[in-house]
């Protein structure tokens, strides 16, 4: 059977009976451009007649070597044949001379990105022909310069620039501003310069075969698929390379045949606000080109409304049976010849993050679409993109191209002077309210002062799940991470890029979101969270999703910033970041360096009363709401000054000692030197190979009891204390690192009977859970046993991932990992988009196992997973009870948990 590469405007329902009248399967077929030609045929729209090529065909020809598919030519001059019975002229014939473009139309919209050829089918003799037709030359020879113009660089490779040269010369030559004012005669000279620049720079000359000329198009804008803007832009959007493009050819319709001729481009609501007004550009006497190529000033299609009003009222209507039948705003493209509205293309409009929510909640509460349909409508980016400043596209266009780029991990825009060290990050943020961006070759736990000072986090080094990224993530710092290219001298207080040096306060502007990094101030635009639009969006949200959706968090700040966004719980409240706070971290230095014991429990008093208040105002802020608190993780050198920085001081001191003659001056110096050289001691005595598998969480608890007891003293201390207050508590003690159900056992033991202290010191009973994280292989195959002792567990996929995939997340994503995503070994990162084959597969075993000892348990996850969408898709699947994500990704969370839930009812 012989396979139809080719389909009639008028032949949609063919297409469609081939595919069973699945229409995803006829965009697919004919591309968006292409199906949507032949419903709005179907529908009565006025289109001009014309045929659509199909993807097939594209692919089958981009697979070969010997040019189109066997039978795709016959046919397509077959439908010309029928395009010309239909307008009732002839292609190539100058007494009834039709003429064609030729136009891409994937799948998918990508606008701009592939190819077009207008005017196909000119050529001198068809120009004679057509001037004694319209009595119009100028109209002609514009549409033949064109023409020319087009083919040469868009069939045979030329630059546009040789073009625009000649255009230039011939304005300035007769003064004017415009193309449109050019005389007849300069447009047929210009024709035959724009010949001879197709010939000198193609080495081949512009064919005068109108069958030549339509085919050699076809063949342009099937190869056109593969161009690198059209490749680049796939892979931003998501979109598959193996779809391939339809080939549209329409018979041509002109607006520039003189003053009741328009051209124009219109969304039937605004794309950037939403507001249900039509929303466009369009020209008098031009052709398309013209309005998108900005070489001409356009009007506001309002203004049609005056000019030409019964045009317009037939385009309203055209534009609202449009949106009523494929039931969203439409983005169109007309031409007005002669007074007779042509409509050459609709789609499915792009927006703004803020357009797509209004558009969504106004079509459902039209009945256009059902609620469930308007959640489906908006993506999570877009809500992202309510919740951080951003910088607008106008905005990075006037400042030219980024000095740098990174892996862009907290989404936002930030501006600000630049300071190389968190110390004068927070004096000048605090004491000078200066706005500051920490650049930092990476950061440490030490440097989160001036992290949250900051407006904005820069690292040269580091990946998506290092310490910055998970800080900026956790309080909304808009950061770009790993941007090699930034060559940090932090004791210098200079970087350089590119031979440009950058010093401490200088100006920067960093874009978390496309982790690009610009040198100046940008201005910024602050959304506003508190759209009406999104929070009646999301609360439609809320009633569809089966996921929890909880909130990293460890401070009452961030709580309170976390039930405002709609979190339904704490699932993460990381005790050891409070210990970073100034005044607390030299007790907990002297709790570690310390070998006396009493001094450790005086160390470790000291601190209690600094975590019941940290509680105690979370708790505030989550009344009636669980809070989950992890007990201290990290390993104790990550409190202390590094090794290599302790050396570095020592020597100096050393250095000092020597040259000094000063006796008082000694004396201070050698007391320095025996404290560095205790603490150096203690350092290294701490030093482990591999302290991320080493001394820490339950580890850590189980050799210094009192730390842990400590800590969960000061939480039902604070529990009790908020409870006497009114407010609901609902703690939840988390030990972390659990590898074996025995040191779980034995920490829980300790750890409730200290609570159970508590609440008899305080006569009063506070209802509680204890739980493991599992962040270890083992942890997870045993979960069965872990949850004879566990009232809920909580995956941490991030320390997860790294175990099971043997890797250090940070060396990973600086180094190999990139060589990997880049050859596609692997299909994505997996510390940003959980990895199913691998850690699901642990995790449904986890889940199995915990579920199978405790069909009630409560299984969350808290690590930077649980705000990715795709990761959630997954996590419904698994049926969690929770997701637990920073306060800045919960609305995200709610919309993502939602989708998941209908795509999976929607499956079964």
């Amino acid at each position: 059977m012989t396979t139809k590469w080719v389909f009639g405007f008028d032949e949609v329902e063919l297409a469609e009976s081939q595919v069973d009248g699945d229409w995803d399967l006829v965009r697919a077929l004919l591309g968006g451009k292409g199906a949507n030609l032949g419903e709005m045929t179907r529908l009565g729209v006025p289109v001009p007649p014309g045929f659509t090529v199909t993807t097939a065909a594209c692919n089958a020809y981009l697979a070969g070597t010997e040019g189109f598919p066997d039978g795709m030519w016959s046919q397509v001059l077959q439908a010309l044949e029928n395009v010309e019975h239909a307008t009732d002229k002839r292609f190539g014939d100058p007494t009834k001379p039709l003429l064609v473009s030729v136009r891409s139309g994937a799948m998918f919209s990508m606008p701009g990105m592939m190819d077009t050829v207008l005017n196909v089918g000119l050529n001198d003799d068809v120009v004679k022909g057509m001037i004694a037709l319209t009595d119009d030359p100028h109209f002609v020879y514009d549409s033949y310069r064109r023409l020319v113009q087009m083919f040469g660089a868009v069939v045979l490779g030329v630059r546009d620039e040789p073009f625009e040269d000649v255009m230039a010369a011939y304005r300035h030559r007769n003064g004017v501003a415009t193309d449109a004012e050019l005389s007849a005669d300069d447009l047929r000279m210009i024709v035959d310069e724009f010949k001879d620049i197709v010939t000198r720079y193609s080495h081949t000359a512009f064919p005068t075969d109108p069958h030549t000329q339509l085919e050699m198009a076809i063949e342009a804008v099937f190869k056109s698929w593969n161009g690198k803007r059209a490749r680049d832009y796939r892979d931003a959007a998501h979109i598959a390379h193996d779809l391939g493009t339809g080939v549209n050819v329409v018979t041509m319709v002109f607006g520039n045949m003189g003053e009741d001729c328009a051209t124009g481009v219109a969304m039937s609501r605004n794309a950037t606000t939403g507001e249900d007004n039509l929303e466009g550009d369009y020209l008098m006497n031009a052709q398309g080109e013209d309005v998108v190529a900005g070489t001409r000033a356009t009007k506001p299609v309002a203004d049609l409304a005056v000019e030409m009003p019964g045009m317009y009222r037939e385009f309203e209507a055209i534009a609202r049976k449009l949106e009523t039948h494929y039931r969203d705003m439409q983005d169109m493209e007309f031409t007005i010849e002669r007074g007779k509205l042509w409509i050459l293309q609709t789609r499915n409009g792009k927006r703004t993050a803020q357009a797509a929510v209004r558009i969504a909640v106004q079509l459902a509460d039209e009945g256009l679409i059902s609620r469930k349909e308007a959640v489906l409508r908006v993506s999570p980016d877009q809500v992202d993109f309510f919740l951080h400043p951003q910088f607008s596209s106008d905005t990075k266009l006037s400042v030219g191209e980024p000095i740098a780029s990174g892996l862009n991990v907290s989404p936002g825009a930030a501006v600000g002077v630049v300071a190389f060290d968190p110390d004068l990050a927070e004096r000048w943020a605090t004491q000078e309210s200066k706005p500051v961006i920490l650049v930092r070759p990476e950061t440490k736990p030490d440097d989160v002062h001036g992290m949250l000072a900051a407006q904005g986090i820069c690292t040269s080094s580091g990946g998506r799940t290092s310490h910055a990224a998970l800080v900026a993530r956790q309080f909304g710092k808009p950061a770009v991470v790993g941007a090699a290219s930034l060559m940090i001298d932090v004791s210098a207080r200079v970087m350089t890029v590119d031979g440009v040096q950058i010093k401490e306060g200088d100006w920067i502007s960093i874009d978390g979101t496309t982790g690009e990094i610009f040198h100046g101030a940008l201005e910024t635009v602050i959304p506003d969270i508190e759209d009406e639009w999104l929070m009646r969006l999301l609360s439609w949200a809320d009633e569809f999703r089966r996921l929890g959706v909880w909130a990293n968090a460890d401070y009452p700040h961030d709580a309170e910033r976390a039930r405002a966004n709609g979190a339904e719980g704490i699932g993460l409240c990381r005790t050891e970041h409070m210990f970073f706070e100034p005044e607390r971290l030299p007790i907990v230095r002297r709790m570690i360096t310390t070998k006396s014991l009493g001094e450790r429990r005086d160390a470790v008093n000291a601190l209690l009363p600094f975590q019941r208040a940290d509680f105690a105002g979370i708790f505030r802020a989550m009344d009636g709401l669980p809070v989950i608190i992890r007990l201290i993780d990290p390993p104790l050198h990550e409190f202390l000054p590094s090794f290599e920085d302790l050396t570095k001081d020592l020597s100096d001191l050393k250095i000092q000692l020597i040259s000094s003659r000063n006796l008082p001056e000694i004396d201070s110096i050698l007391g320095r030197v025996t404290e560095e050289q205790a603490m150096l001691e203690r350092v290294e005595a701490l030093r482990e190979s591999n302290p991320m598998l080493g001394l820490r969480g339950v580890r850590l608890g189980i050799l210094i009891p009192e730390l842990t007891r400590m800590q969960v003293r000061a939480v039902f201390e604070a529990a009790c204390e908020v409870a006497r207050e009114g407010v609901d508590v609902l703690p939840e003690i988390m030990i972390p690192l659990t590898s074996h159900v025995n040191e779980l056992s034995r920490q829980r033991g300790v750890l409730e009977t200290e609570a159970r202290a508590v609440m008899e010191e305080q006569d009063l009973e506070i209802p509680y859970k204890f739980g493991t994280m599992i962040e270890i292989p083992r942890a997870a195959i045993t979960a069965d046993e872990l949850a004879e002792y566990a009232e809920f567990l909580s995956f941490g996929t991030n320390d997860l991932t790294q175990t099971t995939f043997g890797v250090s997340r940070d060396d990973a994503e600086s180094g190999f990992l990139l060589q990997y995503l880049s050859e596609g070994i692997l299909p994505s990162n997996p510390f940003a988009t959980l990895d199913i084959g691998g850690v699901g597969r642990l995790m449904g075993l986890g889940v199995a196992g915990a579920r199978a000892t405790n069909p009630d348990i409560e299984i969350g996850i808290c690590g930077e997973h649980g705000g990715d969408p795709d990761s959630i898709a997954f996590f419904d699947e698994l049926k969690l009870s929770y997701v637990s994500c920073s306060p800045f990704r919960i609305p995200v969370a709610r919309l993502a948990a939602a989708q998941a839930a209908l795509n999976a009812e929607t499956k079964n």
